[in-house]
């Protein structure tokens, strides 16, 4: 095997596009992304011979031997706009690397669990490699160790098209339904960015297609996926952790501002607040400001105050409301109201139905 340092780099990087099962790529593909990450490098391009000559080394020399198709496939050219054949490669074994490397117990034992983990959701790309490598690592006699709550998608393959849609960058088209009208098919064109669960429901956040406006999809509300390769993906412009710094949930309305919000938590339930936080910006108020919050309302007893900085939206206020009295919004007053009218309908349900 080579010495050249510069060589086992480029090796690298073909393994990865060799491996590669949803991109189709010829020797001139090969070569011009191998380029681009050796630049970024600091290191100098090489030619299409050059890496002819590393794939035929993998090949054909020890001790490596890997089995290559080379495959054709039909392609529209750029320039002429008119259908060629293309000549692509890859590993012929999709779970093949020159690169991997035998696992310790506890690697085994962690991978083992992960995967577990992944085996819920019905549809990721290579499930049936993903099995086989679980069958592989899985260690007998050992307890299991972390349990999660179901899996709500269980039974639909929508939450792994979603995954590769994501990973591969490509467009997706989005047949979905909404609550109040099952039998009603909508359609979106979305490029797709995160997929997120909060509070045992699973969302795709992405961008519509023609607006770039960032959106949100329950999952259990779609009823296919369907890939469009041949448009073109948009990345995501935005940072979407920084979205979420600003709620709870995943109802984002830019219209509405980041606002401090102060509540009073009754002693029964003030440590479980404490401890279990409304929001990352959730502080407990002491000293001087307590001091001020009780003289201001004397006739909340004992408790604890707190506050959160953020964006009112609908989980906000389910998430305020759920505690019933042991929870009171001091302010802002538009939320105190909210909270308040969401209660009193609450009270002229229950008296409809006790009468």
């Amino acid at each position: 095997m080579p010495s050249n340092k510069n060589a086992v780099t480029r090796y690298q990087i073909i393994d990865r596009l060799l491996a590669n099962r949803y991109k189709d790529y010829s020797i001139g593909d090969i070569t011009k992304l191998v380029n681009e990450e050796l630049e970024e490098m600091g290191i100098k391009p090489v030619t299409k011979r050059t890496i002819e000559m590393d794939i035929n080394y993998l090949e054909d020399k020890g001790p490596f031997y890997v089995d290559i198709d080379r495959y054709e496939i039909e392609e529209i050219s750029q320039k002429d706009l008119k259908p060629h054949k293309k000549t692509c490669l890859r590993y012929v074994d999709r779970t093949f690397s020159i690169f991997k490397k035998k696992f310790t117990e506890d690697e085994q034992f962690l991978l083992s669990e992960a995967l577990s983990l992944l085996g819920q959701f019905d549809g990721l790309p290579d499930f049936e490699g993903l099995e086989s490598l679980r069958g592989k690592v899985e260690i007998k006699d050992r307890p299991r160790i972390v349990a999660f709550d179901k899996n709500p998608l269980e039974g639909t393959t929508v939450f792994g098209e979603l995954f590769t849609a994501i990973s591969q960058k490509t467009v997706v088209e989005l047949h979905l339904h909404v609550f109040q009208a099952p039998d009603t098919d909508i359609v979106f064109k979305v490029h797709p960015y995160l997929l997120k669960e909060y509070n045992r429901r699973w969302y795709l956040f992405g961008a519509e297609f023609q607006t770039e406006n960032i959106m949100n999809f329950a999952l259990d509300r779609i009823d296919s996926v369907e890939p469009l390769p041949n448009h073109k993906f948009v990345p995501c412009d935005c940072d979407l952790d920084e979205r979420f710094e600003d709620i709870i949930g995943v109802t984002y309305d830019p219209d509405k501002h980041v606002q401090e919000i102060v509540f009073w938590v009754s002693d029964r339930s003030k440590d479980y607040v404490a401890t279990k936080p409304l929001h990352d910006s959730q502080c407990n108020f002491r000293s001087e400001r307590e001091k001020d919050l009780r003289q201001a309302y004397p006739q909340l007893p004992a408790g604890a105050f707190f506050s959160i900085k953020c964006r009112e939206n609908y989980e906000l206020l389910r998430e305020l409301s759920s505690f019933g009295k042991e929870l009171i919004v001091l302010s802002p007053k538009e939320i105190q109201k909210a909270i308040f009218d969401k209660i009193g309908e609450m009270c002229e349900r229950y008296k409809d139905v006790i009468g």
